[in-house]
């Protein structure tokens, strides 16, 4: 399947968003090389193959973290998930959120679905704070979609990658999940999987 499409749509797509799942990685591959590719809203600069996408993939659902797809019939036009913000085990709570949509497919209300059921589903499985590290600040996009969804900037590291010849920031948001710091967090968030889940 494409990520691009020689006609481009406008308006909101009917989508639907689901769990991913091992038939869905080339789309979600293609979909992610363009961003490594063609921007700077990822720090990589070689495209992940198909099957490191799975590797990662499989590390989320171990996780029993959400990783999500819009699919439009049976084309994947998007798709995020949760990932830990980091791996020592007093962030725990704490989460870092993806997005990516089709480059045919933005401005068409996919990340915003996409966004937030995301939201949703972390809150529900006991998480409590939610980061965005985005990659520049003049990604105006993902920029406006975070706020829309009540992130907040809570500051910028400078110059901190070297993509295509120039210097980019990370802007670093963050939005609360359910009770945020109001109450004492369950033992342990998080839904774990059954590796045959998996498979």
């Amino acid at each position: 399947m494409s990520a691009t499409s020689k006609k481009t749509a406008t308006g909101p797509a009917k989508i639907r968003v689901r769990h991913a799942i091992e038939a869905d990685i080339p789309a979600i591959q293609e979909i992610y090389a363009h961003y490594v590719r063609s921007t700077t809203a990822s720090f990589e600069e070689d495209p992940p193959s198909v099957a490191e996408i799975t590797s990662r993939w499989q590390h989320i659902l171990e996780l029993g973290l959400p990783y999500l797809v819009a699919a439009r019939g049976k084309q994947i036009v998007g798709y995020a998930y949760a990932g830990p913000f980091r791996e020592r085990s007093g962030y725990r709570y704490t989460i870092e959120d993806s997005v990516y949509v089709a480059p045919d497919y933005l401005g068409r209300n996919v990340g915003n679905t996409l966004l937030s059921e995301l939201i949703k589903r972390c809150t529900d499985i006991g998480f409590r704070q939610m980061i965005a590290v985005l990659g520049d600040s003049t990604n105006a996009a993902s920029l406006a979609l975070h706020s829309r969804h009540g992130f907040f900037v809570v500051g910028a590291l400078g110059s901190t990658c070297f993509k295509f010849g120039r210097w980019v920031d990370a802007v670093l948001m963050q939005r609360t999940l359910g009770e945020g710091d109001t109450t004492s967090p369950p033992k342990v968030p998080g839904k774990r999987k059954r590796k045959s889940a998996h498979k």
